[in-house]
């Protein structure tokens, strides 16, 4: 199922924080970062999208229910905000992408009587190596 959905801007929660790590003075004075916080049990997602995200054991995933996505990568506010948008469009795509169920098969006459000529021949193999004169 590919899922083609884009959050409405008011079902996203930005905020402005300081970002870590090296950056001089920049860093200290200027809150270039983003936490993006999403509400999944009040969005609009399709309903088995929301039981999948809900389920999932991710550390972004908060006990609420809310997504909390921090983006520090790029010093400009709205590059940040792109990015952190971007993320949780992945990580709601990862979540609407449903497995294909593996249905079990049988070996092939074939293959089977291929494994075991293969064991065969390896069994002679080794076989050869012993010496003959065990008396």
């Amino acid at each position: 199922m590919v899922l083609r959905w884009q959050p409405a801007e008011a079902e996203l929660d930005f905020s402005a924080i300081r970002a870590s790590g090296p950056g001089g003075q920049n860093v200290n004075k200027v809150s270039n970062a983003v936490h993006l916080r999403f509400d999944i049990r009040t969005s609009s997602l399709p309903e088995a999208v929301k039981t999948r995200l809900l389920a999932w054991q991710d550390q972004r995933i908060t006990a609420d229910g809310v997504i909390v996505i921090k983006a520090q990568d790029s010093r400009s506010l709205e590059r940040n905000r792109a990015d952190a948008v971007s993320r949780l469009i992945e990580l709601v795509q990862a979540a609407a992408h449903v497995p294909k169920a593996r249905r079990a098969t049988k070996p092939t006459y074939g293959s089977q009587q291929r494994r075991l000529e293969g064991k065969a021949k390896r069994s002679g193999i080794k076989a050869g190596r012993s010496s003959k004169s065990d008396f």
